[in-house]
């Protein structure tokens, strides 16, 4: 399984917020590329960037600060937030990400999806589903819908995107562990890489999500921040020995 440290940008800053609560805020740091160094020294093998001003409001104000991260790092990075249109993709990828994630336009347009893997490429499209009790929540997750998390993850994955991220909004920011369940849910109708993000509180959390079979990644964000999780995350991430 592969590690995703996250960083949140907001107004240039790395920020975390609580369940995704703009008034929740917590500002770490005004240096996001030394943040992007720690992770990498750390043993993160993707950086999970978000852009939560585009997030909130569509538009990007941070890229620039993705731009200093990506070249900052030997790692990829993939970027979410705010990647509502063409434009804002080819933005982002000019930028220096590897991959992008859309959200909110997701679960509004497949045919957008499609669209989007068929010009830049599968491996470069990743879909983040945010999930509040199983429904699809979005617009800076301000908004749950109607829309099952399940369904739309089939859906997308039909439309060709390479990857979804899957945070369940409950937990996020919380420390109070991932939602097991719902990502089993997801792994046994899922072909294409499988993403777990919020509610990582521990190491145990991270070596229990390496445990299930089939997960392609973890992202890791406040219990790295705060200090729950420490050293080399390498380990964490190794398959189980054998008996």
């Amino acid at each position: 399984m592969l590690l995703f440290p996250a960083i949140d940008l907001m107004g240039g800053e790395v920020v975390r917020l609580q369940r995704g609560e703009a008034t929740a805020k917590t500002v770490y740091s005004s240096d996001p590329p030394a943040f992007a160094r720690k992770w990498e020294s750390a043993g993160g093998d993707w950086l999970h960037l978000v852009d939560l001003d585009a997030a909130f409001s569509g538009e990007s104000r941070n890229l620039d600060a993705v731009r200093a991260v990506c070249a900052a790092v030997s790692i990829p990075c993939e970027l979410g937030g705010g990647m509502r249109s063409e434009g804002a993709i080819r933005a982002a990828l000019q930028a220096g990400v590897a991959r992008v994630v859309i959200g909110t336009r997701a679960s509004e347009s497949l045919d957008f999806v499609r669209q989007m893997c068929a010009t830049f490429g599968s491996e470069r499209i990743a879909v983040g589903i945010d999930a509040r009790h199983g429904k699809v929540a979005v617009k800076g997750w301000t908004e749950t819908t109607a829309q099952d998390a399940t369904h739309l993850a089939l859906a997308v994955q039909d439309a060709g995107a390479g990857a979804i991220i899957y945070t369940d909004i409950a937990t996020d920011g919380m420390l109070e562990g991932p939602n097991f369940a719902e990502l089993q849910k997801l792994l046994e109708v899922l072909n294409c890489s499988l993403v777990a993000s919020g509610g990582v509180s521990s190491p145990d959390d991270v070596r229990r999500l390496a445990a299930m079979p089939g997960l392609y990644g973890a992202i890791i964000g406040k219990a790295l921040y705060d200090g729950h999780i420490t050293g080399d995350l390498r380990p964490l991430a190794a398959p189980a020995p054998a008996h």
